[in-house]
């Protein structure tokens, strides 16, 4: 028996969603419904509403909305099934058998969890023992202390072709090779008839960073390598667990610390771990490729507008213009980006090292919003001396307003473009 919309509608039914709601964020009743700052996004006006009636909650500023099972896996981050046992639970009722190949699915992401927590275990250990003092000694020359070294859960891969394969071997080769752990050169099937070659580690002579989801569970790696060799950074494959364009380096620490109302967007593990050592415990990082929009989605709701925050470099304001332009469509009232620029040549680390805490702060506090962003590039990315050039600016800015598809939020940007334009050139 799977789960039937009957059951789903039952479950509801029973769970008081003020009560559930009221367990972590301060309710207050109002008339019929109840009422409470909205926890997706900062606000000190409540404008979020609870329903217990027909089952539902809503915040008219930034548009969460749900029933109790929503709020179980949007809030705290449950997947669907654990979010619908906990409040069966709760509300006495047993939960269906659930469907034969959804309980396969599960007990093979069981499994995977359990392998990658495994493997995190023995990257920790080779990190204490005698093969990990190059990554230690790399560690004490970056500044990194114990506590964040422990914090983060760094460890060492021994530059070799199978000691975790040999250390894991109770999960099997195809468990440690679908988990990403190791590397299966043939594949499938090898070619052509030939003999079958060995499966070997895929992480090799690197300091291990675990990526962990918003749970804290460990479901990938990366791995920057500490002698020569290419490349610098490596990351586990997509796996059932891992899509690496769903998901942010450091989101289990940063999600609760954005509470204060800030979420930081860097370019990597290290610009992650350095501010979190100088008090920055809100920062994430994308995983080797250009944010996503499945990302964007996910830092709006920790905060409405989270700061990017990206080297001063030529390549590090390609980054942050990408980023810009892939945001556009998504664009929502209250929802947007800013960007904050690092003095050139300098990462995260170099600057509060140099400067201290407060700099980076001076930083952030400097960040340009989106529309000011894009402005100062299309202005400045080609000269505006000729009745061609200006009119080809006017192109690419409607563009811009054009590529939003929110329909207030569109008009807002092509009536602010528009008066910048005429100001500049019919003032």
């Amino acid at each position: 028996m799977s789960l039937t919309p009957q059951w789903l509608d039952e479950l509801r039914a029973r769970t008081s969603l003020s009560t559930l709601i009221g367990k972590t964020v301060k309710v207050q009743k109002a008339g019929r419904e109840y009422k409470a700052c909205c926890p997706f996004h900062n606000e000190k006006t409540p404008s979020f509403t609870i329903n217990d009636e027909k089952g539902f909650y809503h915040c008219f500023g930034c548009g969460a909305h749900g029933d109790a099972i929503r709020w179980m896996t949007d809030h705290r981050g449950l997947p669907f099934m654990e979010a619908v046992k906990e409040l069966a639970a709760s509300a006495g009722m047993d939960v269906p058998a659930a469907d034969p190949r959804a309980a396969k699915r599960a007990e093979q992401a069981k499994g995977l969890h359990d392998a990658m927590a495994a493997a995190q275990s023995f990257f920790e250990d080779q990190l204490a023992g005698i093969e990990g003092g190059e990554a230690r000694a790399y560690l004490a020359k970056r500044g990194i202390s114990d506590a964040i070294r422990r914090a983060f859960g760094f460890g060492y891969s021994p530059d070799s072709r199978g000691k975790l394969k040999g250390a894991l071997k109770d999960f099997g080769e195809p468990m440690l090779v679908e988990a990403g752990l190791l590397i299966d050169p043939d594949g499938a099937e090898p070619e052509g008839g030939k003999a079958r070659r060995d499966s070997y580690d895929r992480f090799r002579g690197r300091l291990m960073f675990p990526i962990r989801d918003i749970r804290g569970r460990v479901i990938a790696f990366g791995g920057r390598i500490l002698g020569q060799g290419e490349p610098k950074y490596l990351n586990s494959p997509d796996t059932p667990l891992f899509d690496k364009g769903r998901t942010l380096y450091n989101i289990d620490k940063a999600s609760p610390a954005s509470r204060q109302g800030r979420v930081i967007v860097v370019e990597g593990y290290m610009d992650v771990i350095a501010l979190a050592q100088a008090g920055f415990p809100e920062a994430v990082a994308p995983l080797g490729t250009a944010l996503t929009e499945h990302q964007i989605e996910r830092l709006w709701k920790m905060v409405e507008v989270p700061i990017l925050c990206f080297d001063g470099d030529a390549a590090g304001q390609k980054a942050a213009i990408r980023a810009a332009n892939r945001a556009l469509p998504l664009l929502r009232p209250g929802h947007s980006l800013c960007f904050a620029t690092l003095p050139a040549g300098q990462d995260p680390d170099d600057l509060i090292r140099a400067s201290g805490p407060r700099a980076m702060e001076d930083v952030l506090a400097g960040a340009q919003s989106l529309i000011d962003r894009l402005w100062h590039h299309e202005v400045t990315a080609s000269p505006l001396d000729t009745p061609e050039q200006k009119a080809a600016l006017r192109q690419r800015l409607r563009a811009l307003s054009d590529a939003i598809q929110h329909p207030d939020v569109r008009a807002h940007y092509a009536h602010e473009f528009r008066e910048r334009y005429d100001a500049m050139f019919f003032a």
